[in-house]
């Protein structure tokens, strides 16, 4: 398909958000050959400086999203989780932000949820988000000011007005300790090993909030951001303010993701639960 730079109408019939989405959907395929459900997976299991795995099927997609990407919008930088990272993305008024596979743990033992994340950011905020998992037959796709979409229909989060005894809560097991003390009642769910599916499980509303620890980075989060505010949630830090993507420095602090009517009510909670702010 030929360039286009002026994507400031973008919307989701758009050939270029499909022909992102049947990247990441051709991606999963790739990654599928390799998976095992409920068993270790076939592929080379590595280990990168600080101990985080990667696993050559991680690679392989890394190579190709770059390469079908590169051709669909070749202005773009690029920003991957395997791919040394470069300061040329700094200058770029989009990027595409990458994570080949969210949630490689788990998809290195067998579980179902892990997800190729694909989003394209124009000046800091993401313009086009999809999340794909493939062992679950699952595509989330979002388009700025378009809505949020689970295999094409439209989602969005919990009506909940209140976090309460009850409330479907996804948390890193530590950090749901420290809500729960901080005075927080909710209805702890099963791990999500995938931050980006974790995010997108509130957009659908099959969460009611979800919360993760500190360390993630942008290409774990750019996609589900914009498919949970398409869907009538937010994603921030702790001070509240919405993430800017494409900076220098690619990681987070702590973050919550909630539908917009609680947002504020859950933020309040994990600074309390963090200790940021006096009880």
């Amino acid at each position: 398909m030929s360039r286009r730079t002026d994507l400031s109408s973008i919307t989701h019939a758009d050939d270029l958000v499909a022909s992102f989405a049947d990247a990441a959907r051709s991606a999963g395929e790739l990654a599928l050959a390799y998976f095992r459900p409920g068993e270790k997976t076939s592929a080379e299991v590595l280990h990168k400086a600080g101990g985080s795995p990667v696993t050559e099927a991680d690679l392989l997609v890394d190579r190709f999203l770059k390469e079908r990407l590169g051709v669909l919008l070749p202005e773009a930088g690029w920003l991957s989780e395997e791919t040394e990272d470069t300061s040329a993305r700094l200058a770029k008024e989009f990027v595409v932000v990458v994570d080949p596979i969210d949630g490689t743990r788990g998809f290195a033992r067998g579980d179902l949820v892990w997800a190729v994340a694909v989003a394209l950011v124009r000046n800091g905020k993401p313009l086009v988000g999809i999340v794909h998992a493939p062992a679950l037959a699952q595509t989330y796709v979002a388009v700025r000011g378009g809505g949020a979409r689970l295999n094409g229909k439209t989602i969005e989060v919990s009506k909940l007005r209140a976090l309460r005894a009850g409330a479907r809560v996804a948390a890193p097991a530590t950090l749901a300790a420290d809500l729960r003390r901080a005075g927080l009642e909710f209805e702890l769910q099963p791990r999500i090993p995938s931050l980006a599916m974790r995010i997108a499980a509130v957009a659908s509303g099959a969460l009611d909030a979800g919360f993760a620890s500190q360390n993630s980075n942008d290409w774990d989060i750019a996609a589900a951001d914009l498919i949970l505010e398409e869907a009538g949630g937010r994603l921030a830090s702790l001070d509240g303010c919405a993430i800017v993507y494409n900076r220098g420095e690619t990681r987070h602090g702590v973050l919550t993701a909630a539908p917009a009517q609680i947002h504020a009510e859950v933020n309040a909670a994990a600074r309390r639960a963090m200790g940021a702010i006096a009880d």
